[in-house]
């Protein structure tokens, strides 16, 4: 079968190529694409010019869903509503997939979501409810990073887990401080961020506050660090100095830099660093699970879509990426007409 793949060639330029896609496995029509900050930094050539050099051309996006075209073993049906699974594993590996070197992830390293079909294995495929919001719907990969990093950090903390704070006001932010006040109802969770357009959003929390304006005698049990890029060096300071000993600090934020970190407090606090990455199939199972039980949770998660772009040719690709640049909170969903 015949397929059209829309890669990115060099920075802010995309291309067709035609690929043969074979009919085995499950192959999937894309509907609704997420652009992540992991494909700006390609899209704008922000990544070192080693890693470009390396990975392009290759096609962007790893969040999305779509409907099932074809299933050779008969588990989906033609037209069901399915999230693709970015994460592939390659062989079995003592660390969970999402962390091995033996996988490949889509949009890093290989074709992401941005062509016509999609050919998957069929555990990298899971059903969705017709009545899931499809907006949102699309960047369950997102939400299933916070899940996992979550569940992980609910193994791992020995401390009381009375009052959580999350850093950071942008999207990861957002959604790790909604699952922590669902899967902790009576811990207090606490929002630390720079704007306060973004805070008001944070309804569903019981603080918020902007970074300068901290009351000096809070604490917090744990942390959870959203921000990234070199902004992740003062909110991690700033979680040191907060947070109670043997606490745990969850971090999420991406920097392309190194990050200086204040281990003289580390150690007399006895802190632990925890380091989150993507995620695998059972997060996606997790996620899919507590929007069935919890469908309030789409009203809040409805507030990151804040740009909804139609897709039918390469230039309407281009300006949903400059479009999503220029946002300073939310998603850009892509409606995939390719």
């Amino acid at each position: 079968m015949i397929n059209i793949v829309y890669r990115l060639k060099a920075p802010k330029f995309f291309e067709e190529a035609i690929d043969e896609i074979e009919l085995d496995g499950v192959i999937v029509r894309p509907t609704y694409l997420s652009i992540c900050q992991a494909d700006q930094r390609y899209y704008h050539g922000s990544r070192p010019a080693e890693v470009l050099e390396e990975k392009l051309p290759m096609a962007l996006i790893h969040e999305g869903i779509g409907e099932v075209v074809f299933d050779g073993e008969g588990s989906f049906k033609s037209g069901d509503a399915v999230v693709m699974i970015p994460n592939t594993p390659l062989d079995d590996d003592v660390c969970r997939a999402n962390y091995s070197y033996n996988s490949k992830f889509r949009g890093s390293g290989f074709d992401g979501f941005t062509s016509d079909l999609i050919k998957l294995e069929s555990d990298r495929v899971l059903k969705i409810p017709d009545d899931f919001n499809p907006y949102v719907s699309s960047f369950i990969e997102l939400i299933s990073v916070a899940y996992q990093g979550i569940s992980k950090f609910d193994e791992l903390a020995i401390t009381p887990k009375d009052t959580l704070g999350v850093w950071g006001d942008g999207n990861l932010g957002f959604i790790t401080a909604l699952l922590l006040k669902e899967k902790f109802p009576n811990s207090k969770v606490i929002v630390f961020g720079k704007h306060l357009d973004n805070l008001n959003l944070f309804s569903f929390a019981d603080e918020t506050y902007q970074i300068h304006t901290v009351p000096k005698d809070l604490k917090v049990d744990h942390a959870f660090e959203c921000v990234g890029s070199s902004a992740s060096q003062s909110a991690i300071d700033q979680i040191i100095d907060l947070i109670n000993p043997q606490g745990i600090i969850n971090l999420f934020g991406v920097s392309e830099y190194p990050i200086p970190v204040n281990t003289r407090m580390l150690l007399e606090k006895g802190i632990t660093i925890q380091g989150n990455s993507r995620s695998e199939r059972e997060d996606f199972v997790g996620v899919i699970e507590t929007l069935k039980q919890n469908p309030n949770l789409f009203e809040y998660l409805e507030k990151l879509v804040t740009n909804i772009c139609e897709i039918s040719s390469l230039n309407d690709l281009k300006e949903a990426f400059d479009k999503d640049y220029v946002s300073n909170f939310g998603k850009t969903i892509l409606k995939w007409n390719k």
